[in-house]
């Protein structure tokens, strides 16, 4: 078995079923440790096998199980400031696989409390380096925890409103790590062995890329172009627009990106990780999920920060240009910082889909009612 247990930042894995069976006397089911996944391209039929303990039957995903969802956001807002701690980034690959290794021998799920802070720290540094799907290692610059620091120069470019020439530049530039985020860190279903899948994403990422840049500079050619120069026009264009144009242009990005999701669907789990189908619903909650979450984060982002700002010099609180501009950059950073974590954890990563919604060729196969599966971030 190639798959290692880590827990997924949906959320800890609940223990009241095997509570309620330890009343009762029976025993209690194998509860998989949520977030590692293993090699996909495996088919439904293949997700008959049982799944058993300290390892994955084949078409079982020990990773996602009904636990993950019942995570209030508090915990989840509480572990993801965890999982997004930039130090993580400095353990290589092989104490990342030797971590897993660990975890997967010890047992442990976070159902348990956890004593120990080096298992603690194990299980972060799983989470935050590893995708639940595919169960690669993913490139240092596209994991969770480097998300703020290499976003966040991009971010404040991205504000200045310069010269239209200079603020596609910067767009560009910003709408490309964020897409690069994406495409890492989404379901690894459609992607996982079909390589024309693959460069059909690239593509349209690219060109999902190059749109939302044009977009975003489109008011200040307008201006430029036309000559607008009064106090309500340099208002609307250079401080109200942006916010509401970046924040529809990274969700925008999300949905081209991830469009394989929702075209071809995701693969679906019961609620011990068994593996019962693949759902173009369950594709198009997931997307939908995530874009609005990233819409959120980087429309506040953008937002609040111009109406601080504005506030301030209205009020004459601050006179030099200098000091507007780190009060910005300030600005800047305290939102981004304190809404990365809440954005994340709008949605819990495992997500849940009710019987009702599947497709009738999965339902027909399987008699839970209930099915989970991997949101991405």
């Amino acid at each position: 078995d190639r798959s290692a247990a880590a827990p997924c930042p949906g959320g800890a894995c609940s223990s009241r079923t095997a509570s309620r069976q330890r009343r009762s006397g029976a025993a209690a089911p194998w509860t998989p440790t949520c977030g590692s996944g293993g090699r996909r391209g495996r088919s439904a039929a293949e997700g008959a096998g049982a799944a058993r303990p300290g390892g994955g039957a084949p078409g079982v995903k020990p990773g996602l199980t009904a636990a993950c969802v019942r995570q209030s956001f508090l915990q989840r807002l509480l572990l993801w400031a965890d999982v997004l701690d930039p130090l993580l980034l400095l353990k290589s690959a092989d104490e990342i696989r030797r971590t897993r290794l660990s975890i997967q021998s010890t047992g442990k799920t976070l159902n348990e409390p956890i004593q120990n802070a080096q298992t603690k720290q194990a299980f972060l540094l799983s989470l935050s380096s590893v995708h639940p799907d595919t169960d690669d290692i993913i490139p240092v610059l596209f994991r969770p925890p480097a998300f703020l620091p290499v976003s966040l120069p991009l971010v404040i470019a991205s504000s200045l409103q310069l010269q239209a020439r200079h603020s596609f530049f910067y767009q560009f530039l910003f709408h490309l790590y964020t897409t690069g985020f994406t495409l890492f860190n989404g379901n690894g279903t459609p992607k996982a062995d079909d390589y024309s899948i693959q460069e059909k994403q690239i593509v349209l990422s690219l060109g999902a890329v190059s749109y939302a840049a044009c977009i975003g500079v489109l008011p200040l050619v307008f201006m430029n172009r036309y000559m607008l120069k009064s106090p309500l026009t340099h208002l609307i264009v250079k401080k109200v627009l942006p916010a509401p144009l970046l924040g529809l242009m990274t969700a925008f990005t999300v949905v081209v990106t991830r469009s394989p999701e929702f075209d071809n669907g995701i693969e679906v789990m019961d609620r011990n990780g068994k593996v019962v189908g693949v759902s173009q619903k369950a594709g198009e909650k997931a997307v939908k999920e995530t874009a609005i979450s990233r819409a959120v984060l980087f429309g506040t982002t953008f937002f609040l920060p111009p109406v601080v700002v504005y506030l301030v010099e209205r009020a004459k609180m601050v006179k030099t240009p200098r000091t507007l501009a780190l009060l910005r950059m300030f600005m800047i950073t305290s939102v981004l910082t304190g809404m990365l974590p809440v954005s994340l954890s709008m949605f819990p990563q495992c997500g849940e889909i009710k019987r009702a919604d599947l497709e009738p060729e999965i339902l027909s196969s399987t008699e839970e009612t209930e099915f989970f599966y991997n949101r991405g971030i």
